[in-house]
């Protein structure tokens, strides 16, 4: 089951946290601000590092442009 919560914006991370102690909830924001984007974008970036450093996905060479 699936359920819309309104949290006003001061209480979102008492919220999530509450709600994380749950073994049985998975919580996850709908609504991001640029902030959360550039740390869900580093997130995936360094879950992508360990990847590599496990094997179990392919590196590729950086591209470098000339500025």
């Amino acid at each position: 089951m699936k359920l819309l919560l309104d949290v006003k914006d001061e209480k979102v991370t008492f919220v999530l946290e509450v709600l994380e102690n749950f073994k049985f909830v998975k919580a996850k924001k709908l609504n991001t601000s640029k902030e959360d984007e550039v740390l869900e974008g580093i997130k995936g970036a360094v879950e992508g590092m360990k990847l590599i450093k496990a094997g179990k996905l392919k590196s590729r060479p950086v591209k470098r442009t000339n500025q």
